[in-house]
């Protein structure tokens, strides 16, 4: 009599895919002893177990200690791939504006550096002092000076022209500004950019302006101070101005002052300045202010400290003036550095 076996039947098709859990594997079913072999018929492999279920909701594992700025590891690693996806995305789409290889389109770039403007023509000047000389009337209020101050900064401080000249009734009340608090540093400016051309330092000097810097130079601040001595220095190119700050009483003690109390080019401006004094050949009021053995300790004191090549050159220079200044042409020089 023939035994009848039961016929195995086929396990039902999982619902999710294998590759979605990971941990799904194929292995052939092991042999019963009581199923005979057939060469020729192969039965389905089997599945291995399921896994086990998780727990359920009403005992949760416990989550794992949280830590600041850590989301909980419960998310499975589709979702921390969707999270890395977005996130990656999103920088794309929105680039930081720090970045400088993804510029933002709203960010503007810097200005490129371009050069000084043109030298203002000489047309345009000419309104420009005629329209700055009726803003500086000296009964114009300060906000009026004020205005035609920062007209003729913008025109002449960037590209100073050569011509034509500043009318003089302008150059003194140019002058008369760096007697007032609010126009001292605009005016100091524009009296430099001015004296750089060689017929605005003669209206200068006929104005006054070489007593006026050599008077009101203590009183300014150091940057103000050091554009009026540059400005001086350039009035002693003319001979009108040489001899006019030479026969100043306040000429040689003011830049003793200044060159001890200014560094750098206001230092090498005063030294200059005092070159000029006792080149002149005739320093006499210069000698009855100061003697020349107090201005050359003052100028060997000065160099020792910061100063340019040109500048430990006019100190050379005004020392061996200084000793030529002594009637027996001998002075006791204090040693450089000593």
């Amino acid at each position: 009599m023939k035994s009848h076996h039961p016929k195995i039947k086929a396990p039902p098709r999982p619902l999710f895919s294998c590759a979605f859990f990971r941990h799904c594997t194929t292995t052939q079913p092991s042999p019963s002893p009581t199923t005979p072999t057939s060469p020729t018929h192969h039965h389905p492999p089997l599945p291995l177990a399921p896994p086990s279920p998780p727990p359920p909701p009403s005992s949760p594992p416990p989550p794992p200690p949280a830590t600041a700025g850590t989301k909980p590891s419960s998310s499975s690693s589709s979702s921390s791939s969707s999270t890395s996806t977005s996130q990656s995305f999103t920088q794309w789409r929105f680039p930081l504006s720090t970045s400088p290889l993804c510029p933002s389109p709203h960010t503007q770039p810097p200005p490129p550096l371009h050069p000084p403007p043109p030298p203002i023509s000489s047309a345009n000047l000419q309104e420009v002092f005629h329209l700055a000389e009726l803003q500086l009337s000296f009964d114009s209020s300060d906000f009026d000076r004020l205005s035609g101050l920062h007209l003729l900064e913008r025109s002449l401080v960037p590209n100073p022209p050569a011509e034509p000249a500043c009318p003089a009734e302008l150059m003194c009340r140019i002058v008369d500004c760096m007697r007032r608090k609010p126009g001292v540093k605009p005016a100091a400016k524009i009296l430099f950019a001015l004296c750089l051309a060689g017929d605005n330092r003669r209206v200068a000097v006929e104005v006054g302006a070489v007593g006026a810097v050599v008077e009101l130079a203590m009183e300014l601040d150091r940057s103000s101070a050091e554009r009026a001595l540059a400005a001086l220095e350039l009035m002693c190119t003319v001979g009108e101005g040489a001899a006019e700050v030479r026969t100043h009483a306040m000429a040689v003690p003011v830049m003793v002052s200044m060159m001890a109390r200014m560094d750098g080019r206001g230092r090498e401006h005063a030294i200059s300045i005092l070159a000029v004094i006792y080149g002149g050949g005739s320093a006499s009021v210069a000698v009855a202010v100061a003697p020349p053995e107090e201005v050359a300790r003052a100028v060997v004191l000065a160099l020792q400290g910061d100063c340019s090549a040109r500048c430990r050159r006019k100190g050379a220079q005004l020392l061996k003036l200084l000793q030529e200044s002594e009637e027996d042409g001998r002075l006791d020089l204090p040693k450089e550095g000593g």
